[in-house]
């Protein structure tokens, strides 16, 4: 006998656009050890589920409808790595769609985008995760509640990082759609990967304004009014020195998305210092190596000081996935 057990888990700083992560497990009725957790039953070591969530939809920068999607996997210590097939498949059309293999601890935001038409309308997908003998899905379709601006925020006018993966390449922004780049390494050899990120702090409303208000008079060069950092107002931009003990603009992550071995990245996760100063493009650089041959997907996820998920609004990061052959 089975049943099916739903509920949402909110994030609590969730604002305009706030996500809510709405799962439905299938659980075998008759076996205690692995049913579903409670929605506030406390994280464990291993052996718990992997949810898939989906955080919303909206256009993409070339018009096309996206929906985005993440995943939170309960297992404080444990990652796992399950194969897209009958434990990781989204269907109908699938089972792949370029969901991740390999599910890290905690909480993930927009870990990948599926492209649908214009008219996708009611049409539904729904994405299934056997974890640790434990099911479970999220049904997903372009629902109006869910609609996203993945490039600005509506309240504070934040937008995301900027990344380009060559000095004078293209610009790429919001969510990832296919591979921003495509590479090849040897086993236990160091494959470089680099990208330069700019990044604009948020400014209040009626900044824009007030600066030309200022060069109308004569001041060429006026001070930047206040911004909007972590949802406060502050001082002239995001200034100061660039001392260790300041905090990030931009901070890149990178991690795995799909993988048939081991990787290890060195630094995993780096610091720009920006000073909200959109022209200025810092270079962000990691050395990955593999254990193994095969095919390999990195994601590499660039955050403004608005962090993971943009705080719950889902806006503003910029994620990109790279694709890298092992020999």
């Amino acid at each position: 006998m089975r049943a099916v057990r739903c509920w949402r888990e909110h994030n609590s700083r969730a604002t305009l656009f706030g996500a809510v992560l709405f799962v439905c497990a299938a659980v075998n009725a008759h076996a205690q050890p692995n049913r579903a957790p409670l929605p506030l039953e406390p994280l464990g070591s291993s052996g718990q589920a992997i949810f898939p969530a989906f955080e919303g939809w909206g256009p993409h920068k070339d018009g096309t409808i996206v929906l985005l999607l993440g995943y939170y996997n309960r297992n404080k210590g444990e990652t796992v790595d399950i194969p897209i097939g009958p434990n990781n498949r989204i269907e109908p059309g699938g089972p792949d769609y370029g969901q991740p293999t390999h599910f890290e601890p905690s909480q993930h935001h927009g870990v990948f985008a599926i492209r649908v038409p214009k008219d996708f309308g009611t049409k539904k997908l729904t994405w299934t995760i056997t974890a640790n003998g434990q099911t479970t899905s999220v049904a997903f379709w372009t629902n109006p509640p869910y609609w996203i601006d993945f490039f600005e925020h509506a309240a504070s006018g934040n937008k995301p990082p900027v990344i380009k993966f060559a000095a004078s390449g293209p610009e790429l922004t919001g969510p990832p759609l296919g591979f921003a780049q495509t590479l090849s390494a040897a086993v236990g050899q160091p494959l470089p990967l680099k990208l330069w990120a700019s990044d604009a702090p948020a400014l209040r409303k009626g900044a824009e304004q007030e600066l030309a208000a200022l060069r109308a008079r004569g001041n060429r060069n006026p001070a930047p009014p206040p911004a909007i950092v972590g949802g406060q107002v502050i001082g002239a931009g995001r200034g100061g020195s660039s001392g260790a003990s300041e905090p990030p603009d931009i901070t890149v992550s990178w991690r795995l998305h799909r993988a048939p071995g081991k990787v290890t990245f060195d630094p995993a996760r780096s610091g720009l210092h920006t000073k909200g100063d959109p022209k200025v493009f810092l270079e962000a650089t990691t050395t990955a190596r593999f254990d193994a041959p095969g095919e390999y997907i990195v994601r590499v996820q660039v955050n403004d000081d608005s962090g993971d998920g943009g705080g719950g609004d889902q806006c503003c990061w910029t994620t990109a996935h790279i694709k890298i052959t092992v020999q």
